[in-house]
């Protein structure tokens, strides 16, 4: 059993800056990827950042630049900085880790941006 927790969001203004984190429990493998993923209202959940266990990352075009993917693998922890928020960042960000050829969710925590 995998157990994703999730926190950090909030209200921001738009060019302010946020930081979420997601802590992993349960049956954690060595390998395995932990990423973020987001889903704004009335539209369907997309990619944003993920990193691998050997540290390897990969971002969304619409993320590159403003916002740092980051793990401690010592606390099965993932990091989200994000910085130049926008208005069209406004959403549910959610957690993932896929291990073993399967995907566990966190709950989601909101990212709300005023403009």
């Amino acid at each position: 059993q995998v157990q994703l927790r999730e926190s950090g969001g909030g209200l921001v203004q738009t060019g302010g800056s946020l930081t979420l984190s997601c802590a992993a429990s349960g049956n954690i493998f060595a390998i395995n990827a932990m990423a973020w993923h987001r889903q704004a209202p009335g539209k369907q959940r997309e990619f944003v950042a993920v990193m691998s266990s050997n540290t390897m990352t990969n971002y969304a075009d619409s993320v590159k630049g403003r916002f740092t993917i980051s793990r401690d693998n010592v606390k099965n922890t993932v990091y989200l900085h994000m910085n130049s928020l926008k208005p069209e960042d406004t959403a549910v960000y959610y957690c993932n880790l896929f291990q073993k050829d399967t995907n566990y969710w966190g709950q989601g925590t909101q990212v709300s941006v005023s403009s």
